[in-house]
């Protein structure tokens, strides 16, 4: 069965928010803790220090009076830090992901909780559950928008900097198959609109953040003012958060209304697999490119074909789809981004840059799917959902 998250907002008492500020405190502290400890052992001594080995030493660490208030809070916690900071350093050497950075108070806090740190029973209220974390002892005050469907292995307690908090159910749900449409598209990710499909339909770009530019300089001017650490400063502080906090949801709500709308129309979905962390490094459009959230929305079309059983494939990367005669094959030596339309110089074709890009990843993905990725391009992903 696939496992997806359940996010839910809740509101702490008093108690329960010092009790919070002291567990994301000693997280953080840990997980810095320990990037320094692998860091350093790595460049003087050239050793290598696994989960296990800073879980020994964190061990140790607790019993050091210099750090007795690490025994204040739950255990639980400070060793899921131990193991995401694993995956972090197994992430980098698998080029994945970039090297693991320190934690800053005035980011966002987490707390990860596996069963063993936090309770759950059933409240006999309409089916809502009372879920308690360990070292509180009072249950969390939870906006049940939704029932979970099943029990949770996990939970994630989230306070974002705009000061609200959010907790986070990892759970396991059943397949939710889709009728079938006997329909497959190629679609070309974009600036100026996010998808385009290879029938021709454009969904738009909405560019939420471009919209809010005004007013978030207004107030990052004001907050620049502000004499840093007063109570003006913070609460300017979270006026910012909340403008930021705004943007991040109108996004992701877009690209959910999309990725679905995609998913229930097409049993086959093909698209490139964009590296996109390279691609922003180029400053004139890296606003624009994290504006349009390219892989937040191929994160939800992979999870949301394998939940309602369809079929998501991403193509090479490499493939010159832009500038490829989608009717009779002829590539161009070069095509600059500001060419949006094309005639083919062998057989006279006018293309769209973008829907003839979506018409080359439907057919490439074909080859892909019919002959394996023994051909190239070759197939980088494939999301399916196993449905019987």
């Amino acid at each position: 069965m696939p496992t997806v998250r359940y996010r839910y907002r809740f509101y702490p008492n008093a108690k329960q928010r010092q009790m919070l500020a002291r567990q994301f405190g000693c997280v953080r502290y840990v997980y810095n803790w320990a990037l320094a400890l692998k860091r350093d052992a790595f460049r003087e001594r050239g050793e290598k220090i696994g989960y296990a080995e800073t879980d020994r030493r964190l061990t140790e660490l607790k019993r050091d009076p210099n750090h007795a208030w690490l025994r204040d809070v739950s255990s639980v916690p400070l060793q899921q830090a131990l193991r995401h900071l694993d995956k972090a350093y197994t992430a980098f050497f698998r080029s994945t992901a970039r090297f693991p950075r320190f934690k800053a108070k005035k980011h966002r806090q987490s707390a990860t909780y596996t069963r063993r740190g936090f309770s759950l029973r059933d409240s006999g209220v309409r089916g809502q559950p009372v879920v308690k974390l360990a070292r509180m002892s009072t249950p969390l005050k939870i906006r049940w928008s939704r029932p979970l469907p099943s029990a949770p292995s996990s939970l994630t307690v989230v306070q974002e900097p705009d000061g609200t908090y959010y907790i986070s159910f990892v759970v396991e749900v059943e397949h939710k198959p889709l009728p079938r449409t006997r329909r497959e598209v190629g679609i070309d990710l974009g600036v100026k609109d996010v998808v385009v499909t290879s029938d021709g339909w454009r969904s738009g770009n909405p560019k939420h953040l471009k919209r809010a530019l005004d007013r978030l300089a207004r107030e990052q001017r004001k907050l620049a003012r502000k004499q840093k650490g007063s109570a003006n400063w913070h609460k300017q502080r979270r006026k910012v958060a909340k403008l930021h906090a705004k943007v991040r949801n109108q996004r992701t709500d877009f690209l959910h209304q999309l990725s679905t709308r995609l998913v229930r129309r097409y049993d086959v979905i093909y698209a490139e697999s964009l590296c996109v962390r390279g691609m922003v490094k180029n400053h004139s459009l890296a606003r624009a490119i994290s504006d349009a959230g390219w892989s937040a929305f191929v994160g939800m079309l992979s999870y949301k074909a394998t939940l309602y059983c369809k079929r998501f494939v991403q193509i090479d990367r490499w493939y010159p789809s832009s500038k490829t005669c989608s009717r009779c094959n002829y590539t161009m030596e070069t095509l600059p981004l500001d060419v949006r339309a094309w005639v083919c110089p062998r057989c006279g074709e006018e293309h769209d840059r973008d829907i003839n890009a979506a018409q080359n990843i439907l057919a490439v993905g074909h080859t892909v799917s019919a002959c394996g990725d023994g051909v190239r391009p070759a197939l980088a992903l494939v999301s399916e959902g196993n449905c019987r």
